[in-house]
């Protein structure tokens, strides 16, 4: 990794302010540890050599106090500003890839784990905090401090000049040997991270089905497991971190003692003056601390540095092609039409749609059918304008649906996919999720046609009743009569339903069928199923078979 990740400074904002705030306060900083330095041997000198009294020096004594409450002011100043940045630019940094990954759409979520990114996005940016507030300020006074005391060395004793100005650049070059290998362990460490944290979080989720089939311990192992890999890449990081620690303490000691060696046999001999050897003594360690605790601080961000790096990962994908979109036509009743399309996936030798052709025409419910894995929910991303055909046609009413304004156009469809997504928030927010401003009697008269007024009177608060994540509270049936709801308030011209009884019990199923059919009464629909009673509510059957689609009525 470079000193400054650029990627971060063309980013974040608050990196760009806490670098140019950094190099301000690292020059004030290198200022008073230099005065601080000639101050004391002043007074050591003037003490020891010259008998000088507590009086005398009182005016001396007054401004090396006020020179150590500077460099405390300033150390506490730059801390502060450092955790305000910090916090700043992982809030940017995590917006940035909520605004990418939203826009890569589902199809792109689809081949990634989200309990990886969400792992990314929390507990592994969290870890950027060692580079903010430790990292890049020490980096900032590593470069100046060294310079400041080099200079001030310079004037006063060339020799101890020239010793620390070879032995300096040193310390850098063995932080980079070592920042390889230290670079390598956290990456390795934030993927047994996200892995850990992937099976956790699908085994809690998956739980139930689990004790069911008599498989949760197995599932306990397989944590036990990636916990153990996740410790040894952690005890294989801190061994990376002390050793090299060991190294660099061992040579800035090492530096600063043959700059006292250098010092003291000249005292001796006398080719150098009491006040200028004590200077350049009390100078010298200056010029290594920032580097020493440089490299310290290096391995406390290096998580922090590596899910940064996953990050950038996601916000380089290339996005989808966007265009401006021509108007959506304004039909009262939809038609689609689809003309020898083509769709494949990048993990998939074969293409999940291979030269299909079908028509729905307007005011005609269609059900889409056939064997599991043939392309019957790539069908309707494809609708929805979630994933791009590689050939063929898409058309609406005539109008291509690859150059209509693609957010209009999903405003005018009503989806209901076969696990509906629910909210943690109340069952009405959940119900208006495509009408947020939808009038109260509306989102009532949604409810009532879905099936759902039982579900609502049952509830503690009614419509206001707040649902757990992912709608916990409700059951498969009530979930899917809320994603009825959400179609019925939205009162789109075209209804795209991806298998919304494939969850369901027998007596469940017949509920939600009946909402079905009040929903699809007047609206060109799509169907995507399997059960028979489904496809019973359709005018016609289009089955699809892998990479050909055969029409039937």
């Amino acid at each position: 990794m470079p000193a400054v990740d650029r990627r971060l400074i063309a980013r974040t904002r608050a990196v760009r302010a806490l670098l140019l705030c950094s190099s301000a306060l690292g020059i004030a900083t290198a200022a008073l540890v230099v005065a601080q330095a000639w101050l004391l041997a002043e007074l050591l000198s003037a003490s020891f050599q010259d008998r000088a009294s507590v009086h005398e020096l009182r005016g001396p004594l007054l401004v090396l106090l006020g020179v150590v409450i500077g460099r405390a002011v300033l150390a506490w100043w730059a801390e502060l500003m450092a955790h305000r940045s910090g916090t700043q630019a992982k809030a940017e940094l995590r917006m940035s890839l909520l605004r990418h990954v939203v826009a890569l759409g589902p199809a792109w979520l689809t081949r990634h784990r989200t309990a990886e990114l969400e792992s990314l996005g929390t507990r592994g940016l969290d870890a950027l905090d060692g580079y903010f507030t430790r990292y890049l300020p020490q980096l900032v006074l590593a470069v100046v401090i060294p310079t400041a005391v080099i200079t001030a060395a310079v004037t006063q004793d060339i020799v101890t000049a020239a010793i620390i100005a070879v032995t300096v650049p040193l310390i850098p070059l063995l932080m980079a040997v070592v920042g390889a290998g230290a670079r390598t362990h956290a990456a390795k460490r934030l993927v047994a991270l996200q892995r850990l944290g992937g099976h956790f979080l699908d085994s809690v989720a998956g739980l139930t089905t689990l004790k069911v089939f008599g498989q949760a311990r197995a599932q306990a192992d397989l944590v036990r497991r990636t916990t153990d890999d996740f410790r040894a890449e952690t005890m294989g990081t801190l061994r990376v971190a002390f050793l090299s620690s060991l190294v660099l303490e061992l040579l800035a000691s090492l530096s600063v003692a043959v700059v006292a060696v250098a010092v003291g046999i000249r005292l001796v001999s006398g080719g150098l003056d009491l006040s200028t050897g004590l200077f350049v003594l009390i100078l010298a360690p200056e010029a290594y601390l920032p580097l020493r605790t440089l490299g310290a601080s290096f391995h406390a961000s290096a998580d922090g540095v590596a899910a940064a790096d996953q990050v950038f990962t996601v916000l380089d994908s290339p996005l989808p092609e966007v265009r401006p979109g021509a108007a959506v036509p304004d039909c009262p009743l939809v038609e689609l039409r689809v003309d020898q399309v083509c769709v494949s996936y990048p993990d998939r030798a074969e293409p999940v749609l291979d030269r299909v052709s079908l028509s729905v025409g307007a005011g005609e419910v269609v059900a889409l059918t056939g064997p599991s894995g043939c392309g019957k929910s790539t069908m309707i991303n494809v609708l929805l304008g979630f994933v791009a055909v590689d050939s063929g046609r898409v058309t609406v009413c005539g109008e291509d649906l690859g150059g209509l304004d693609l957010d209009v156009w999903r405003r005018t469809v009503a989806w209901v996919p076969q696990r509906p997504y629910l909210l943690a928030a109340s069952l009405a927010d959940n119900i208006r999720l495509g009408r947020p401003d939808a009038p109260e009697k509306d989102l009532l008269l949604a409810v009532h046609d879905a099936g759902l007024a039982e579900v609502v009177r049952r509830l503690p608060h009614g419509l206001a009743t707040p649902l757990g994540e992912r709608g916990a509270g409700l059951s498969a049936g009530e979930r899917q009569r809320v994603a009825l709801a959400r179609a019925f308030l939205m009162d789109a011209p075209l209804l795209l339903l991806d298998e919304p009884t494939a969850t369901l019990d027998g007596e469940t199923e017949a509920s939600v069928l009946d909402a079905v059919d009040r929903l699809t009464a007047g609206r060109t629909a799509l169907i995507a199923a399997h059960r028979p009673a489904l496809v019973a509510l359709a005018d016609r059957e289009i089955q699809l078979e892998r990479a050909a689609a055969v029409g039937h009525r």
